[in-house]
């Protein structure tokens, strides 16, 4: 048989208080869990977090990557190229789906219920996220993706024209100065998913390009406190 995937490496933000829900973050091509938590504790002279919710970064593990010629990067999944219009690197997403979906069930043994956990990413963090809940996770609390995009075949858009059951809500971000992901390409994403039955925002971020910045994140804050409140404490 094959070899279980190795668990992926992660860097956490534990909560202040009582734990009851987690929020996983996927980092864009090429950083790391550790890079990632940096550039947002960078951007807002602390580290995102709460009071309740457990925030955990994965990293990718390296793999040759096909827009960069084939060296090694910490990438989610391989691409063709850095395109909205050419086949998804279907393998190469599906396994990773694998292992994150590991990382789901680490939480839900720790007790937090599916409905508790949160998932979502920067650029192809965010593309991941999509997958991993449209496609695998249909009944997690919310994904979230910033500067991201979705192929305009994708295998998202495919399952979801077959799909009957309650979706998670999207929360989408994107600068419209973005020269790498194309603001048109996270527009047309948001459009499709919308078709398709997501309850889906897109926050538009006028100058910005392929970064993030603090207004986004004090949003993207806010929306993770509407989708995982504080729980009622449990009255025996």
């Amino acid at each position: 048989g094959m070899a279980a995937p190795a668990a992926l490496q992660r860097t956490v933000v534990s909560p202040a208080g009582r734990h009851s829900a987690s929020l996983i973050f996927l980092h864009g091509s090429g950083d790391t869990g550790q890079g990632a938590r940096a550039w947002i504790k960078q951007i807002l002279n602390q580290d995102m977090a709460f009071q309740h919710i457990k925030v955990i970064y994965p990293t990718a593990p390296a793999r040759p990557y096909t827009p960069m010629k084939g060296a090694f990067s910490t990438v989610w999944f391989d691409r063709y190229k850095i395109s909205n219009d050419c086949p998804e690197h279907i393998e190469s997403i599906d396994s990773m789906c694998q292992g994150l979906t590991d990382l789901i069930n680490d939480e839900i043994k720790n007790g937090i219920a599916k409905n508790r956990i949160l998932i979502g990413g920067f650029s192809m963090g965010g593309g991941m996220a999509m997958h991993l809940a449209y496609r695998f996770h249909q009944d997690l609390a919310g994904v979230f993706a910033l500067s991201s995009f979705l192929n305009k075949d994708s295998a998202v858009y495919q399952a979801l024209k077959r799909n009957e059951s309650v979706l998670p809500e999207l929360f989408q971000c994107h600068g419209t100065a973005d020269e790498l992901v194309l603001y048109s390409w996270g527009e047309e994403t948001n459009k499709m998913l919308r078709s398709l039955g997501v309850s889906a925002s897109l926050h538009t971020f006028p100058n910005l390009n392929h970064e993030l910045n603090r207004t986004e994140i004090e949003k993207l804050k806010s929306w993770i406190e509407k989708k995982l409140p504080v729980e009622a404490a449990k009255s025996n």
